[in-house]
């Protein structure tokens, strides 16, 4: 056993010994105090901090803080929290693998961790890029919270084993009832409204199967998720990114990461949805494992983002996007005149905050080009349904 978890070690979540350790240390930094005024108002401005230091496994920081920082979350800058397909959940049988749309960086497998928890159920451990990690107390707080650390930015051969270490990883906790997997379907967040699984990813979960196809993957229970945001987490954020991308390769600046996870918790979002869709089937794996080669992978993916897109909850800024992208009236029964005016008011509002950033205020970024991007990020949600149909 011993052997085992030292194979994981560079990967793997902080144990109970670990994360006390870690929340001992983030106790101390300056912000705690604040943190506290926030999520405890009507405790003592100490509470948060003399609570980190006394806790004493993972458990107790998710139903101690997390939970609450979440529900915070959702009071401050949402209208509501919803979900549906809960009894998918209850169909398989042990741990699974949740393979999720990604719309923002840590909302997404939060909110998936806070339904499980008000369901009474295990909550899973969570697959994060490592290029969050940056910065010390990131790193403390996250790898408390159940986090597998995904390595990114290394060379082919070294990206080879370290998938196969991944893979092995995420295969061990759900076959041997370890815990269940959050998994993103993409490295990095969907940026212009389409969800589209990776098939490098796919290939990946592959890689540490011991049988033949239809096995290997029957064995990861994959259940797709989809979540849905009225109002998309850092959406001026990612048509900067894309108008930029059209011309040369977009570079992270530094600390535009940490910018982006407090960027998505503080923004309004207005309504939350998460979809728990079906199962993946053994006849959809089995018909898949008689295709060649790279198709095997595609007729998953395939299966993967049917779920997400009939997952997905459109909302009324989608329908007027759509509209407005298109110049007409065609989608105006899922909106009031009213609510156009203000969702086109919320777009300028959006594209005068690029003034604002901390970075990137040597470009000249076309407006209206910027706001073509902005809508269309909200547009092509509807457009995905409408090509499912």
């Amino acid at each position: 056993m011993a052997e085992q978890t030292n194979e994981f070690e560079s990967i793997s979540p902080y144990n109970d010994e670990e994360a006390s350790k870690a929340l001992g240390q983030i106790a101390d930094h300056p912000a705690v105090v604040a943190v506290s005024k926030y999520l405890f108002p009507e405790e003592p401005d100490t509470f948060l901090r003399d609570a980190l230091k006394q806790i004493h496994s993972v458990d107790e920081f998710q139903k101690v803080v997390m939970t609450k920082a979440v529900e915070w979350v959702v009071e401050t800058s949402a209208e509501s929290f919803t979900f549906d397909g809960l009894e998918n959940l209850r169909t398989v049988d042990g741990c699974f693998l949740a393979l999720s749309n990604h719309r923002d960086i840590i909302l997404d497998p939060a909110l998936t961790q806070y339904m499980l928890f008000k369901n009474n159920m295990p909550m899973t451990q969570i697959a994060v890029g490592d290029n969050l990690l940056s910065n010390k107390y990131v790193e403390l707080l996250i790898r408390s919270n159940r986090m597998i650390k995904v390595i990114r930015g290394i060379s082919a051969r070294s990206l080879y084993l370290s998938s196969q270490l991944l893979s092995k990883y995420i295969r061990k906790n759900i076959t041997e009832g370890i815990s269940s997997i959050w998994l993103a379907q993409r490295e990095g967040r969907t940026k212009d409204g389409y969800d589209i699984t990776e098939q490098g990813l796919l290939k990946m979960l592959d890689m540490s199967g011991p049988a033949d196809f239809t096995t290997n993957f029957e064995q990861l229970n994959i259940i797709p998720l989809s979540i849905s945001y009225e109002y998309e987490p850092c959406d001026i954020l990612k048509a900067r990114e894309l108008l930029i991308s059209r011309e040369k390769k977009y570079v992270k600046q530094e600390g535009e990461d940490l910018f982006s996870i407090v960027t998505g918790i503080k923004q309004y979002k207005g309504k939350i949805h998460l979809n728990i869709g079906a199962p993946l089937t053994h006849q959809e794996i089995h018909e898949a494992s008689f295709c060649n080669k790279n198709d095997r992978y595609q007729f998953i993916r395939h299966c993967v983002d049917d779920r997400v897109r009939d997952g997905y909850k459109l909302w009324a800024t989608n329908y007027m996007a759509y509209d407005l992208e298109n110049g007409g009236s065609a989608k105006s029964e899922h909106y009031t005149a009213e609510e156009m005016e203000k969702f086109k008011a919320y777009l300028e509002g959006q594209l005068d905050k690029l003034a604002q950033l901390p970075f990137g205020q040597e470009e000249k970024l076309d407006r209206d080009e910027l706001r073509k991007i902005l809508i269309s990020i909200y547009s092509n949600p509807v457009k995905s349904k409408e090509e499912r149909q």
